[in-house]
């Protein structure tokens, strides 16, 4: 019997006879189109919805556990992906007991949260972004591809592309901040990165852009909150990301947990398939969140499971992760008439084809070989990779007298919670990185780099939110007999990410205390920050010689913290969030709008009646963009090339930069525009460009952009996106706060 069912796979040559562990296929395949057009053509019904479920395996957990038994509905036919299982020994037993139980051997997907990383991590999403360094982006996702590849994943739910504006909100760790032109161009980078050239490569595995749409401006900061905009807002600011990686040929997308103006994203038609399928041509599949389709119920959207089925399947949701109502009630909803055959064929076709490209079809064994997982696993060259993107983006915020870098001849005194922490050093998901015995952490990084170990000395003095002070004399004690003191404080690994907002981002505990009381010995104090979001840090600021800011850095976080305190390594990031002075004035980003009464600052000589706080500046702490170096430069001679832009031609905008300080470094050069009267109001500045640029010690450098009428188009008063004739502002400089101006005129 077996023997019969091969030869007729043989002779249709529609399946291709899949490869044993270490063996070729043995026929090739027929093209894509024709491939899935003929394998559908032979799949039953249940068969096809199979295609369209996804569970979990027993591995990480990333949501609500399922009551369903994965392994049993594997056995019955009725799995297409499973998500949560990593390895090649795991991965290929299930794959194994999947066609043991296929009809017509269609292999399993398999899917893992890989936002930043692998097994070798860098630095969290947001603070690989502070790097400004798009091709640093794309090679990170490069690797993470090339390790989880190689560990039997085919498929990562990254990026994560969603535009915030609010701290509270935990996964700000795990995008590019609140800019749309810079999130453009790291999502482009990052989809690249995850795919390479060709999805038969390998190294590569398929990326799914999350989350559409609009999920990091939730109500509050509040995790899975409602989002309620304008569709010009959406248009603008959140939606181009998402469209960059449509762009990038991005093979899946996620929806989002928020509704939208009402709807719930799994549910929303106008966005999944109007929008993304229609108005976009996305051609690849759309996953839900963990049992986003089942959670349409508590949001008031749909009557029972049957009825989310229904909505989701309209709206174009091709696969439902975790939550079994495609498996239950698909088949009702087409007996019922609820739902066509047209929609599942395209559901079940757009995965299909997912498979196809990634060489499935011709051995679902590809992603199992144990030799490449155990020669891709933590790479020198990886790992080098990984310590040049954490020293890429780490963000000097102050540096008061020049006290960093350290001089090895000082004495320093290391404390702090995190000053030997291995674990939390990573970030929040981490995929399979190692949290302990594998990652460096401060103290590691430090006696690496430094010669005479008598010269540092390493204490916790507190932990991050116990309230104990029985180590803290240790530390002061240590701090007394030191020229500088190193303070390495921040959160929790877990205290960013998903399900981690929150309403006091000041540093957590009695960290602040610790450093009050380091402050009374006379000493300077430098602060290390290891954190998934932007921090309240006003008395920091106010108190702290210098402050560093870390993030999470990843798996060679310490020695890239130790290379950067000690000057191998000199700053550059720019922050991709704005920091607030307080919680209170939160959302806040820097391409915010006028108002008909703006503030004009602590000069403005009629303060009363204007768009402002009694008990603080408007402006943040920290801006967009900002970064400081050991180095400094200096702007001047802004020039454009017209005055006047027209049709096609561009404007060419040139400014010097000079090194006036005392060591090479780089430095994110960033060109921004006001478009000065609109249609419809416009924001103060909006990025239009920026070029990460080394300049040497007492070198100028001439800076060039390009501005065209493209790049000033907006969505006007009748929702069209046009460039309207007007007056334009450009400012370029080393962040949002740029000063340094010049004035053109957009001419019909």
């Amino acid at each position: 019997m077996k023997k019969r069912t091969l030869l007729l796979l043989l002779a249709c040559s529609t399946i291709t006879v899949y490869a044993q562990k270490g063996k070729k296929p043995q026929i090739k395949i027929k093209p894509r189109t024709e491939f899935v057009a003929d394998l559908m053509s032979k799949m039953t019904l249940e068969e096809k919805i199979a295609q369209m479920v996804q569970f979990t395996a027993d591995g990480t957990i990333t949501g609500p556990k399922s009551g369903t038994n994965w392994v049993d509905e594997i056995k019955k036919g009725n799995v297409g992906s499973i998500l949560n299982a990593t390895g090649v020994d795991y991965t290929r037993k299930i794959q194994k007991m999947n066609l043991d139980n296929s009809r017509l051997k269609i292999p399993i997907l398999f899917g893992y949260d890989v936002i930043h990383g692998y097994k070798t991590i860098f630095p969290i999403t947001l603070g690989e972004t502070a790097s400004w360094d798009l091709e640093l982006a794309r090679k990170s996702a490069e690797i993470a591809a090339a390790e989880s590849a190689a560990a039997g994943i085919h498929w990562t739910f990254a990026p994560m592309v969603d535009i915030s504006r609010d701290p509270r909100w935990g996964r700000v760790s795990e995008g590019a901040g609140e800019d749309t032109y810079l999130g453009s161009k790291m999502a482009f980078a990052r989809v690249k990165g995850f795919q390479g050239n060709n999805l038969n490569d390998l190294y590569t595995v398929l990326a799914c852009t999350k989350h559409f749409a609009a999920y990091g401006a939730a109500e509050a900061g509040r995790d899975y909150n409602t989002v309620d905009m304008s569709e010009r807002l959406l248009r603008e600011v959140y939606l181009p990301p998402y469209k960059a990686t449509v762009d990038a040929g991005v093979g899946s997308f996620m929806a989002s947990f928020n509704e939208i103006a009402g709807v719930p994203s799994t549910g929303n038609k106008w966005l999944m398939n109007d929008l993304l399928k229609k108005e976009w041509g996305f051609n690849g599949f759309v996953v839900t969140d963990y049992t986003g389709m089942n959670e349409m119920i508590p949001h008031g959207y749909a009557k029972n499971e049957q009825h989310a089925g229904e909505l989701a399947l309209k709206a174009g949701i091709d696969m439902d992760m975790v939550g079994a109502i495609y498996l239950n009630d698909t088949k009702k909803n087409l007996q019922e008439g609820k739902v066509t055959m047209a929609q599942i064929d395209d559901a079940c076709r757009r995965v299909l084809l997912a498979k196809y490209d990634l060489g499935l079809f011709e051995d679902p064994y590809r992603y199992n070989e144990e030799k490449r997982e155990k020669a891709t696993i933590y790479k020198k060259e990886y790992l080098d990779a990984a310590l040049n993107a954490a020293n890429k983006s780490m963000v000097l915020l102050k540096n008061s007298n020049n006290v960093l870098p350290l001089k090895q001849s000082q004495k320093v005194a290391f404390v702090g919670p995190l000053v030997s922490d291995e674990f939390n050093i990573i970030g929040s998901w981490a995929a399979a990185g190692d949290r302990n015995g594998y990652a460096v952490s401060v103290e590691e990084g430090v006696k690496h780099l430094v010669k005479d170990q008598s010269k540092v000395s390493f204490n916790k003095g507190v932990e991050i939110k116990d309230s104990k002070r029985t180590m803290m004399q240790a530390a002061l004690d240590a701090a007394k007999n030191a020229d500088v003191v190193v303070a390495v404080m921040g959160e929790f690994e877990n205290q960013s990410g998903e399900a981690a907002s929150q309403v006091n981002i000041d540093l957590p505990g009695i960290q602040k205390e610790f450093l009050a009381e380091l402050k009374k010995l006379g000493k300077p104090v430098v602060l290390v920050l290891l954190n998934g979001r932007p921090l309240t840090l006003s008395w920091e600021n106010d108190n702290m010689d210098a402050i560093l800011e870390a993030w999470f850095p990843g798996t060679m976080g310490g020695d890239a913290i130790a290379q950067t305190l000690y000057g191998v390594n000199n700053p550059s990031g720019k922050l991709p969030m704005t920091f607030p002075r307080s919680v209170g004035q939160v959302p806040i980003y820097y391409n915010h709008k006028n108002t008909g009464r703006p503030y004009l600052g602590t000069n403005d000589p009629e303060q009363k009646y204007k768009s402002r706080y009694t008990d603080s500046e408007n402006s943040p702490l920290y801006a967009f963009g900002y970064g400081l170096s050991y180095t400094k430069f200096e702007y001047s001679n802004l020039k454009l090339s017209s005055n006047k832009l027209s049709g096609s031609n561009k404007i060419t905008v040139t400014v010097d930069v000079k090194n006036t300080g005392n060591y090479d470094g780089e430095e994110v050069v960033q060109l921004y525009v006001h478009d000065v009267v609109g249609s419809v109001t416009r924001p103060v500045k909006e990025l239009k460009g920026f070029t990460k640029q080394l300049i040497k010690k007492g070198e100028t450098k001439t800076v060039t952009f390009d501005i065209s009428a493209d790049d000033l188009r907006f969505y006007n008063i009748d929702m069209k996106f046009v460039a309207e004739p007007g007056d334009f502002e450009v400012f370029v400089g080393g962040s949002s706060d740029a000063t340094l101006k010049a004035t053109f005129e957009l001419v019909k």
